[in-house]
């Protein structure tokens, strides 16, 4: 990670306005244990987004379920131990990567043509980072998720897969997943009986309602983005996925054209890595990362200032691993979650050639091997967590 004023002397190119270094600089104390740095976290985080008290201890509770959870929920801690445990990967070539990437950060959309698309659909920590931190954490994550009895797949496929996956979309210069003639396997996993219309609508429905009215600057963004209705608004508080939980996210329902409709309005932060980093300013890179990607967006996607404004369908929504179909094509799936890190990773093109070269050198099991290591440091933190 670096600072501001490091990213000056070590750039060597640009993602969009975002200036990409060499070779990370150095991060804060990596000696505090995961409750002090969750409280250091914490108290960043709500200096620096609007935040919801009640989700964020909800969050703690979560994350004691299990380490898959536990490693969904606290990118800010990878962040401080990936580079003491994979130091040999830190002098990968920089691309804007996903930085929070796991299994569960993956779901569908329609994009501006009404297709059903596929793809990872969270980029709240956006952050240039060498490329390996994607693969390592997607692996790392989905070997957990075996654990967990989420996944049926070996952790060597599961390495091999991603990674092949990868190395494909790099070599391709990729392709976004659009599931209207192509791509069987992974149709059929977003249309499975988990993601059906009437539990979405009863699901979404069972939030908290909102209690005492919403922020203004919340209420000017639904009016931009709602549709015209004579039906009232309903207000949920949604605490979706684990990762931003504790951000404040208001939901609008309504009924509209004879069914219902709903808009999430969510709070943001600069991603995880500005406050690991030793000082230093940082802007939100969501919508550079979408900018730039390989990628067939969702029209109802945009991030205003520190809000994001995104539709919330049946069908536009994260896929947890536990609502995919019991049939599946596991392999199919890994595959496509590595390839579609290369979609994002190709939104930094000048580096394309520097991370052929460099995945050409690695030893072959270079990515189990990682992987395996910040599994067991994932799994000490989530001990430790649990005993405190």
């Amino acid at each position: 990670m670096c600072e501001q004023s490091q990213v000056q002397n070590c750039a060597i190119g640009r993602v969009g306005e975002v200036q990409i270094p060499r070779t990370p600089c150095p991060t804060v104390d990596t000696q505090l244990n995961i409750k002090d740095a969750t409280k250091s976290y914490e108290a960043w985080l709500i200096s620096s987004t609007v935040i919801h008290q009640k989700h964020l201890l909800r969050k703690h509770e979560k994350m004691e379920k299990d380490a898959f959870a536990f490693l969904c929920a606290t990118f800010y801690r990878w962040i401080q131990v990936w580079p003491e445990v994979c130091p040999d990967l830190l002098s990968a070539p920089t691309v804007l990567a996903v930085a929070d990437l796991h299994p569960e950060n993956f779901g569908t959309w329609r994009d501006q043509e009404g297709r059903l698309v596929w793809g990872i659909n969270d980029f709240d920590e956006a952050f240039p980072l060498p490329y390996t931190n994607d693969l390592v954490r997607l692996a790392a994550g989905a070997m957990l998720a075996i654990a967990e009895n989420q996944l049926a797949l070996k952790p060597k496929e599961v390495c091999e897969t991603i990674l092949d996956g990868y190395m494909k979309g790099i070599e391709s210069g990729g392709r976004p997943f659009v599931l209207e003639e192509d791509h069987k396997s992974l149709r059929a996993m977003a249309f499975g009986s988990a993601r059906n219309p009437r539990r979405f609508w009863k699901k979404l429905l069972s939030e908290d309602r909102v209690k005492g009215g919403i922020p203004k600057a919340v209420s000017e963004i639904f009016g931009e983005v709602m549709p015209e209705s004579k039906s009232p608004y309903q207000f949920f508080l949604r605490a979706s996925g684990l990762g931003s939980v504790g951000r404040l996210g208001v939901v609008a329902v309504t009924d509209c054209s004879g069914g219902k409709i709903a808009r999430e309005v969510k709070a943001l932060a600069p991603s995880a890595c500005a406050w690991a980093a030793v000082g230093g300013t940082w802007k939100i890179l969501y919508s550079t990362l979408l900018k730039n990607a390989i990628r067939s967006r969702d029209p109802f996607v945009q991030v205003k200032e520190s809000w994001l404004a995104r539709r919330l369908s049946p069908h536009c929504c994260r896929i947890d691993l536990e609502d995919l179909p019991k049939s599946r094509d596991e392999y199919r799936l890994l595959h496509a979650m590595g390839w579609e890190t290369a979609n994002i990773h190709l939104g930094s093109p000048e580096y394309l050639t520097a991370i052929k070269r460099d995945l050409a050198k690695r030893e072959a099991n270079w990515l189990r091997d990682a992987a395996d290591e910040m599994v067991k440091a994932t799994e000490h933190d989530w001990k430790d967590w649990k005993n405190s």
